[in-house]
This record gives C-alpha cells, sequence and structure tokens, in this order.
C-alpha cells in the first residue's frame, strides 16, 4: 500500500530539492570558472546563517602566504584576552627589525626604524596592510610560529600548519609550502571567529574593523560582489618562479549581505601559469557566484 505524504511533508521535500539543485548550480558555475585554467584552485563557502556548504578541491593542502598572518592575529589577540598583552603595549622597532626586499608599509614610513608602535598599530599594519616585517615582529612576541600552530589546533582547526616566518619564506621558494591550509580548514576558522568562539568580544570587534579596512587584493572578493559590500578579508600572494609560476594568489574573508546574512569564503589559487590580473579575476568570479546564490536565496 502507496503511503500518502502530508501536504507538510510534501512541502519539506520540496524545499529540499530546491535547496540542492540551488547548491548544485552554485557548484556548477564555479566549476565553469575553474575549467581550463592552468592552476589548482581550492575553493570553500559556506553560508553563516543557513548552514550551506560548498567545498572544491578540498583534498590538497594549499600555500597560505599572508593568509596566515589572520591565524598570526587571532594568537595574539587570544594572548590579549587572557591578559598577557595589551592592544596599548608599546614595542620599540629598531632597523634591524625592518628586513630589506620585503614587503613592509612599516619600514617605507620608518626606513631607519627606532620607531615606537602600539602592538594594535602593527596588528593593523600586519593584517590591514599585509606587512611582512609587522608579521615577524608579532611571531617574535608570541614565541614563534609554533605557538601559532598549536593554538590554531587547539581550536580544533587541524588541516593546517604554520611552520614558517615571513623571513625563512623569502629565503627559499619551497619553505612557502610547509605553511599550508586547506580550504574549508581556512573557512571553519572564519566561521569560529565569526561566531565570537575564539576572541572576546572587544579583540573580534577590533580584528574585524582591522579586516573590513584590509586594503591589498582589491581584484579579488571584493571585485566580485557590489561596490560598498562589506568585506571583512586577508589576502594572501607569492612571487614566480623562474618558470613563471606563482605558488598562490589567495583571498579569505566573511562576505555581508544586504538582509544582515552573511557567508564566509575561501578561494586559494595555486602553481598558477595564469597572469596576476587572471589569479584575481578567478576569485573575484568565485566570489560573484557565491554573492548571486546567497542574495538569490533571500530574495
Amino acid at each position: 500500500m502507496t503511503k500518502i505524504q502530508s501536504p507538510l511533508t510534501l512541502l519539506f521535500l520540496l524545499s529540499c530539492s530546491f535547496a540542492s539543485a540551488q547548491t548544485d548550480s552554485l557548484h556548477h558555475k564555479i566549476e565553469t570558472v575553474l575549467s581550463g585554467k592552468k592552476a589548482v584552485v581550492g575553493v570553500s563557502i559556506y553560508g553563516i546563517e543557513n548552514k550551506e556548504w560548498i567545498n572544491i578541491n578540498n583534498d590538497r593542502h594549499y600555500p597560505m602566504q599572508s593568509v596566515f598572518k589572520f591565524h598570526i592575529a587571532l594568537t595574539v589577540l587570544h594572548r590579549v584576552d587572557e591578559g598577557k598583552l595589551q592592544l596599548s603595549l608599546e614595542i620599540m622597532i629598531k632597523k634591524n627589525d625592518l628586513l630589506p626586499n620585503t614587503w613592509s608599509p612599516i619600514r617605507d614610513k620608518y626606513p631607519d626604524g627606532n620607531v615606537v608602535l602600539s602592538l594594535a598599530e602593527i596588528i593593523n599594519y600586519t593584517v590591514a596592510l599585509s606587512d611582512n616585517n609587522g608579521c615577524d615582529i608579532l611571531l617574535r612576541l608570541i614565541g614563534g610560529v609554533k605557538v601559532v600552530n598549536e593554538y590554531i589546533h587547539s581550536l580544533g582547526i587541524t588541516d593546517v600548519a604554520v611552520a614558517a616566518n615571513e623571513e625563512e619564506m623569502h629565503k627559499a621558494w619551497d619553505v612557502q609550502y610547509a605553511n599550508w591550509t586547506t580550504p574549508k580548514a581556512a573557512t571553519d576558522l572564519l566561521v569560529l571567529f565569526y561566531d565570537q568562539k575564539v576572541l572576546s568580544k572587544t579583540s573580534f570587534s577590533f580584528l574585524w574593523n582591522v579586516m573590513i579596512e584590509t586594503s591589498t587584493g582589491t581584484g579579488r572578493i571584493k571585485a566580485g560582489v557590489p561596490e560598498g559590500t562589506p568585506v571583512a578579508h586577508k589576502t594572501g600572494t607569492s612571487d614566480r618562479n623562474n618558470e613563471g609560476i606563482a605558488a598562490a594568489a589567495n583571498n579569505i574573508g566573511i562576505v555581508s549581505l544586504p538582509n544582515g546574512t552573511h557567508f564566509a569564503i575561501s578561494v586559494f589559487v595555486s602553481n598558477s601559469k595564469e597572469t596576476d590580473e587572471t589569479n584575481d579575476t578567478i576569485i573575484a568570479a568565485v566570489a560573484r557566484a557565491a554573492w548571486d546564490h546567497f542574495t538569490l536565496k533571500t530574495d
């Protein structure tokens, strides 16, 4: 005897089928963006309020480059929440702290060093401006990369490794691959941060505002969503080797939608033979597909 479903059950089943079709559509759109590209691209997207996941090529380890400065900032601010550090802490930066031949707005502004900056200022330089010298100053302050790696793992995010600082990565091409993540691990960490399960409310607000003000990577996630959209994000970018291959063009972040909901997104473009512009466009196109998907669901 055939069981007759109730109207509510049928409505639920239809709703699930529609949601699944929408997810499949987003997956297909992203796969289309990636098709034919001379790069390995990993994508992880999560609708924070509706709990919808999209993960593509998540079974690889992607070099983070400066994305790991988000992990470092979380670790430093955890120390602040423990009372071991204060954002107002004044730190003397000497000339020998400001290495040449590396991206460093701090060095550009204070070429002779011997300047005192607060911990809050150094975090801002490191995250919002992706300062490599600022990054290593923070790492020395907290005891090195091992401290960061252990803290992030303690949060339950284990598909990630933080094993080298910026100075070490600049000495040899292969070292950057020691700092790796899966796309989903990066998104999981973003969600823990956004849900305020990692930092105090004060520390969360501080880092959120720093990430909103991040000025790097304007052609990536931010280029894929409407102008003026709040995006709290962190980028990572490598140089190219002698064969013209870019190890990393990355962007992770949290995008705010018009109705007050959000999605977290992590895109890692690795070992790319494409131009820098194309690498950025890949990330922007994935972000646009996610924007269209989640705004359609909330209309």
